[in-house]
This record gives structure tokens, sequence and C-alpha cells, in this order.
């Protein structure tokens, strides 16, 4: 028995982001095993096309899937549909996670749009440069420094240099 695993790569994520999960297909193909055990639908994927082509595969190569916590088995025409059941309760949990996570970046963007982070917390966007910071930049470039000059000068990078003079032009 061999265990594949990719530790800390997403569900969510592609066969190509998943060597594990990738090898795992590969030793399939090379008939290794005649069953894939999984403790559950969502550490497969949770995309439905996904799990679909990966069941789809498997069925292809005479391997059957087991899930511990559903127990599933797919060499079973009910298992099969309910593999398919699951999969779509997989893909709706992952988009509500993510309408989840875009409310709640709007929300606090929008209620506190100009207020810091509280000590300790990360604060949402990018600070905003300081207004001597943003002159001595202006001023060293209209006395002829580069831009690479500048930025040392200022400690600031390139990128913040241009768009202070994007911005002033």
């Amino acid at each position: 028995m061999e265990v594949y695993e990719d530790a800390g790569i997403s569900g969510a994520k592609g066969r190509d982001k998943r060597p594990a999960f990738d090898r795992l297909l590969k030793d399939a193909t090379r008939r290794k095993f005649d069953m894939v055990a999984a403790w559950s639908v969502d550490r497969l994927g949770r995309s439905m096309p996904d799990l679909v082509g990966f069941l789809g595969e498997l069925k292809a190569l005479g391997v059957d899937l087991y899930l511990q916590q559903q127990a599933l088995d797919t060499s079973t025409p009910s298992g099969r549909a309910f593999f398919q059941m699951l999969g779509i309760f997989a893909e709706f949990e992952r988009s509500m996670i993510q309408e989840r996570v875009k409310a709640g970046l709007a929300r606090a963007k929008s209620e506190a749009p100009e207020v810091r982070a509280a000590k300790g917390k990360k604060a949402i966007g990018r600070p905003s440069l300081p207004e001597g910071t943003r002159k001595a930049i202006l001023e060293a470039r209209a006395a002829g420094k580069s831009i690479r000059e500048t930025a040392k000068a200022a400690a600031v990078s390139t990128a913040t240099v241009q768009k202070v003079l994007k911005e002033a032009a």
C-alpha cells in the first residue's frame, strides 16, 4: 500500500499543481493497484468536472474508489451516483467560501477605507506613501537623478518611483 499526499495543497488545485495526485493517476495507469481509498471526496477535488473526470479515469482503468467518511464504494452503481452528488456539494461549498471571502473583503474595505489596521493585524491594501517621501522623489528626479538612484535615496522600489512620477504627470 502506498500513500499519495499533497500536504498543504488545496483540493481545489488542478492535477498539474498536485504532484502526488498526478503520481496516483500515473500509477493507476500502470495498474499498481485496483482500488483508491481516500478519507473524503473533498480530499480528491472540489470541482465537479475534475471529480467526474477522475472517476472516469479510474473506471476506464478498472480501479475502484472507496471514501471512508462517506462509506462510499464506487464498485457499485449506487456508489458511483452518490460520488457524483458528493462532488456537487464539494463544488458548492467551495463557491460559498469564495463568495464569503469576497464579501468580507469588500465590506472591510468599504467600512474603513482610510483606517489603519489595529496593532498586530494586517491592513487591507497597501499603506500610503508619506508626503515627504513623495516630495523627495519628485525633487530627486527634477535634479536629474536616475530612477534607480532616486529609489535608493528614498528607500523605496523603482516601481514606487515610477508610480509617483506617473501620478504627478
